[in-house]
């Protein structure tokens, strides 16, 4: 979130941080003790320039502006002192480093920089801030032990000279130069890209001491000169570091860490939660450990033996004061929507929201504050919401969670609703939406928002798990919804038909029953247990319940995009040439809407554009979906024992059906959206681009390494049972370039921009940068060499001039692209269709949690670049 921050990490939905960094080896399983005060050294070990200090009111003037928390803050003038009460030193804190505000080009306001476990040390006169680490663990009670901390020390990050001591011997120190010099641990280097730092340009700008917590943000400027520029490694123009100087505010929180830490529950790979991890030492194991404990917060019922209880402590969200009041209501029920998972989970009024108290009610209450977690609502243009979290290292325990929710993302959810169900619900047949709808709409981004802050990642698996037929029942999506979780990018149900009489209210995706089992199985006390092996035997009988009722099973986007259901934005079963078919029919529908619903007297067409634009966004995205079967794998997270197989290769005879789909559907011009009446209006020329940009799209997913590796592997281990690459590429081929089969040969200016693109991206296979390094490479150039003969087989047929032209010049590009000599030009301009990186946390995040796939105009200079 911008400004606040203890905890406005990791997301981007989504999304923790593991926290890292360099220490001293702590306890595995026993609840980390505080650790002992380093022994005072004697008078002799003391550095003969340490200044002894000087009287309190010389240091602590009367121009001081002080305020207590769990340290005491004073602030004069430039200058920032901490008065560190003796109790609190050798504790343990999370520092966490966040860029608020940022200069264009360089990152993102909200963006993560780094966490790390901290304690303050005093030795004599002077005070150490050091590094804390728990990646590196072992049982005390173990003689390794002693091995693991002594080669985990921990570092020191600066020193500062006491310069007065206050009431009950509080060392004060002059802390100013932690935030005004760079200190590589807590440093925005990484992100920004720029190779100065300038001290003269960086200053506190404030700090405020809360009683778990501080806070502080500081203007930081760096500098990079114009001959060592960096481009993105990304290639996202938006976060290119620019020559000259970048100024930008970071937000550094300080949270104490609980006094007693929380029993930690271990991770299981087939349920959703984010996590920490430690590498332990001490198991009984022939190498170390990974262990990995979900982040949750800590809930204990008042009641222990009762079935269903109130927690001793709720979880609470309050809502921005800044928040629109008539998105008030909406956003509550977003919140509190959660509260039927804890019920399964045994807990009553579990999470709650609240209004924000005003000055008068709490003059001392503040959305900075570690106690409470806010969803802010921030006056921002980005098409966003994302729900970071910050929680303990050592146990997982969520400490703080704040929602940042940017206005615009109204305009992205009122897109995505109107392109994918527009022709399911009356309420969106013209824009804007109306507030019943945008509210309901608002809802659902704060709950899955919610989800994240509550320890979940997404769930990419859950909406292919709904057999197909039952996305369409009436009855089924009302009781269970068109997806079996919120945590998923189901969006909107774009399946349903006119003719299922859907009501509206459940094209939107609500609780469904994976969230309320997955919060009973990461929340649900375990009688008896007392360390988190001991829970390891129920756990893994609820995670087993997976294998009776598939609906439950998780599993996000995996690395390779190998699982056809583990897919970004679908809606229906594994078999996407079902959903897809009845997808294309809205969007059909949805493109004789699009004039009448988004042109108001008066006003320019820049809605029309845009929807527009996300219509054949929406296109793209379906049309991968189908591609996503071909090389793919169905899979289920399972453990030893669990029976069967992790992966199984989807049936020959459905890869070749997503092909021969995809050559009817998305390789045949999709002529209803060439439509002059809305062309016209919004530019002169760009429906060639738009629809060669598109299928250009599609076809790079379709013929993309890694999915011919997987084409490969599967002939060698599956033999005739196979997709042969061969026959894969062979049946492309033919598709794309069907015309040349005909008694008479005409090629249209939209398939000769498909077939120019074929060839480019094949070029590429052969010579790109990066050529194709295993079967790929002598398939490309079988079929190029096979194209090459059908074309000359063809030009006697052809019917006119321009096809002849066309033609001619394949030959010729064939032939350039099959001389060892051919340097290839680079793809005409593909503009990205942004779906989010959310990958950055792990096997979640990024920061985009609710991801625009818009397609911008060609004319946009600044997206001209190949597909990603």
């Amino acid at each position: 979130m911008i400004p606040r921050i203890v905890g406005r990490v990791a997301a981007l939905a989504g999304i923790l941080l593991l926290l890292l960094p360099a220490s001293r080896a702590r306890a595995a399983q026993d609840p980390p003790q505080p650790p002992a005060a380093a022994p005072a050294p004697q008078q002799a070990d003391r550095p003969a320039t340490t200044p002894e200090p000087r009287p309190y009111e010389r240091v602590i003037t009367k121009e001081a502006i002080s305020r207590a928390g769990v340290f005491t803050v004073h602030r004069i003038g430039d200058r920032l002192y901490y008065e560190i009460p003796q109790g609190e030193l050798n504790k343990e804190f999370l520092w966490v480093s966040q860029i608020a505000r940022t200069t264009p080009g360089v990152g993102q306001g909200g963006q993560a920089a780094g966490n790390r476990v901290v304690r303050w040390e005093r030795r004599n006169n002077r005070v150490f801030l050091r590094s804390v680490s728990y990646d590196i663990v072992a049982d005390r009670a173990q003689p390794i032990a002693q091995a693991v901390q002594a080669a985990n020390n921990d570092t020191i990050l600066m020193a500062f000279n006491v310069e007065a001591v206050g009431k009950d011997d509080a060392p004060v120190i002059d802390v100013t130069r932690l935030f005004t010099t760079e200190v590589p641990e807590f440093s925005a280097r990484a992100r920004v890209r720029s190779s100065t730092f300038d001290a003269n340009r960086s200053f506190v700008e404030r700090a405020a001491a809360f009683p778990e917590n501080i806070e502080v943000e500081a203007t930081h400027t760096y500098s990079t000169p114009v001959q060592i520029q960096n481009a993105p490694p990304t290639g996202n123009p938006f976060n290119a570091t620019r020559p000259g100087s970048s100024t930008l505010v970071m937000h550094y929180s300080m949270v104490k860490l609980p006094e007693k830490p929380m029993m930690p529950r271990l991770f299981d790979e087939r349920v959703g939660y984010f996590t920490v991890r430690q590498l332990d030492y001490s198991r009984d194991e022939h190498r170390a450990q990974t262990r990995r404990f979900i982040a949750r917060w800590r809930l204990e019922k008042k009641d222990p033996g009762a079935a269903l209880s109130e927690p001793v402590k709720p979880i609470v969200y309050y809502i921005d004061p800044a928040t629109p009041t008539k998105w008030v209501p909406y956003l509550k029920r977003g919140i509190e929507s959660w509260q039927e998972a804890f019920e399964a989970a045994g807990f009553k009024n579990a999470i709650l929201a609240k209004d924000a108290p005003t000055k008068e009610q709490d003059p001392d209450w503040s959305p900075e504050d570690a106690r409470y977690s806010v969803v802010r609502w921030l006056p921002s243009t980005t098409e966003n919401a994302s729900g970071p979290h910050i929680s303990d290292p050592r146990t997982g325990e969520i400490l703080d969670a704040d929602i940042q929710f940017y206005h615009n993302v109204m305009n992205l959810v009122r897109d995505w609703y109107f392109v994918q169900v527009g022709p399911l619900d009356p309420r969106a047949a013209t824009l804007p939406l109306p507030d019943d709808l945008m509210g309901r709409l608002l809802t659902y981004v704060l709950a899955h928002e919610i989800g994240h802050t509550l320890g979940f990642q997404h769930n990419m698996k859950a909406s292919s798990l709904y057999p197909a037929e039952k996305v369409r029942d009436r009855e089924w999506v009302k009781k269970m919804g068109h997806t079996p979780t919120l945590m998923d990018y189901a969006r909107f149900n774009y399946v349903a038909q006119v003719e299922d009489h859907i009501d509206p209210a459940d094209l939107i995706p609500k609780i469904g029953p994976y969230d309320r089992w997955a919060t009973m199985w990461g929340y649900k006390p375990i009688p008896g247990a007392r360390t988190p092996d001991e829970e390891k035997k129920t756990l893994d009988e609820w995670a087993r319940q997976q294998d009776a009722t598939p609906w439950l099973r998780f599993s996000t986007v995996d690395a390779a995009g190998s699982d056809p259901g583990e897919l970004s934005e679908a809606v229906g079963d594994a078999d996407a040439v079902k959903s897809t078919t009845m997808g294309l029919r809205n969007l059909e529908r949805v493109s004789n809407m699009l004039l009448a619903a988004t042109t108001r007297p008066g006003e320019p067409y820049d809605d029309l554009e845009e929807t527009y634009g996300r219509l054949l966004g929406q296109w793209v995205l379906e049309m991968n979906h189908v591609g996503a079967i071909v090389g793919g794998l169905q899979s289920q997270q399972k453990v030893a024992g669990q029976g069967g197989v992790r992966f199984e290769p989807v049936p020959r005879a459905r890869q070749v059906q997503a092909v021969q789909f995809l050559v009817q559907h998305a390789f045949t011009t999709p002529t209803y959206f060439v439509k002059p009446d809305i062309l016209r209006r919004i530019e002169p020329t760009g429906v060639l681009d738009r629809i060669r940009v598109s299928q250009q799209r599609v076809l790079a997913s379709l013929l993309s390494g890694p999915r011919i590796s997987r084409l490969v592997e599967e002939e060698a281990l599956d033999g005739a049972a196979a997709y042969r690459p061969a026959d894969f590429l062979a049946d492309v081929r033919r598709g794309i370039w069907s015309e040349l089969d005909r008694e008479s040969v005409r090629i249209d200016p939209y398939r000769r921009n498909l077939q120019r693109s074929y060839l480019v991206l094949t070029a590429d296979k052969l010579n790109g940068r990066f050529p194709a390094a295993d079967d790929g490479r002598p398939l490309a150039r079988g079929e190029l060499r096979t194209l090459d003969q059908s074309v000359r087989a063809a030009l006697p047929k052809v019917a006119d001039r321009a096809t002849r032209l066309h033609l001619e010049d394949v030959r010729d590009q064939i032939a350039k692209i099959l001389d060892p000599k051919f340097v290839p030009p680079a793809l005409p301009a593909a503009l990205p269709v942004i779906f989010g990186v959310d990958g950055a946390f792990g096997p979640d995040e990024a920061g985009v949690c609710f991801p625009d796939y818009i397609i911008r105009r060609p004319s946009d200079s600044s997206m001209n670049q190949s597909p990603q």
